[in-house]
């Protein structure tokens, strides 16, 4: 299988690990923290199959729950976790954070969800790992090693334009005193802005968003239509929320231009799985 990167981020784009069939990423800024555990899936090392073959991580495409149960222990195993310390979010492309910690551990996996409408989750809480789920959307990371605090959040063009990035980062300001500028953060992969075409409606709204910063994210492809790049909009967000340039890593990496590796919505006409994000604090010895 060809791999296409984009771009020349190869100082920080991801690491591809394979352990026999299961294959996973995760970014070495993130790790070389020395405070988390985290990946991002593949489409490849699942149970489950067609369309959905062979790492899906949903239960509402249409795939047995045994299937993705399996998927989902193959992933705590590489996490070296339990699959009742994952949290889900709730995700309807919001710009909504929630708190998360020990009481929330198994929502979404093994019993159900107490909230609703959220996109990001932060803690301070090392028993528990944060879980948002992907298939061309933005997973956004954020870890911070001083405070011992850690985010993880879906962005996708209503995310994006709303700036769920920024408010992730404020929200760890405020429940936890994290100065941004500890924060080390990650764009990952997700359609990039060769291939997401969007009309003028959604154009607009990355124009009054991103104002100073448009020809950055939008690039005109004529008859009412745009290219908009969401690595770029997302780095953007992420600076604006007061990280440093140098600690933010962006994926090289395109769901929609690796439909045999990544899960992605627009490649497949929406006949696919999900890809999840992994985050959790490192246990203390």
């Amino acid at each position: 299988m060809q791999i296409i990167r984009k771009g020349n981020r190869m100082e920080t784009g991801m690491e591809i690990h394979k352990e026999g069939g299961f294959c996973y990423l995760t970014f070495p800024a993130l790790a070389a923290t020395g405070a988390v555990e985290h990946l991002f899936s593949t489409r490849l090392g699942g149970v489950s199959e067609g369309c959905l073959g062979s790492m899906n991580l949903s239960y509402t495409r249409g795939d047995e729950k045994e299937n993705v149960d399996e998927n989902f222990r193959r992933i705590a195993t590489a996490l070296n976790r339990k699959v009742t310390e994952f949290v889900f979010t709730d995700q309807t492309h919001t710009a909504n954070v929630r708190v998360a910690d020990a009481r929330d551990a198994g929502c979404g996996i093994v019993r159900e969800r107490g909230y609703h409408d959220v996109d990001g989750l932060v803690t301070n809480d090392p028993g528990i790992v944060l879980c948002a789920f992907f298939a061309d959307c933005v997973p956004l990371f954020f870890v911070d090693p001083i405070r011992r605090v850690i985010g993880l959040s879906h962005s996708g063009w209503k995310g994006t334009v709303h700036k769920i990035g920024k408010e992730t980062v404020q929200t760890m300001r405020r429940e936890f005193g994290c100065d941004p500028a500890d924060i080390v953060a990650a764009v990952g992969p997700s359609i990039c802005g060769d291939c997401y075409e969007v009309s003028e409606d959604v154009a607009e709204q990355f124009r009054q968003a991103f104002s100073e910063d448009t020809g950055a994210v939008l690039r005109e492809k004529g008859g009412g239509k745009y290219l908009l790049d969401l690595w770029e909009a997302n780095r953007l967000v992420m600076k604006e929320a007061g990280i440093l340039e140098e600690h933010i890593s962006v994926t090289d990496l395109c769901t929609c231009c690796n439909p045999e590796f990544l899960f992605s919505h627009r490649a497949s006409h929406g006949k696919r799985g999900n890809l999840g994000a992994f985050l959790a604090l490192r246990r203390e010895i």
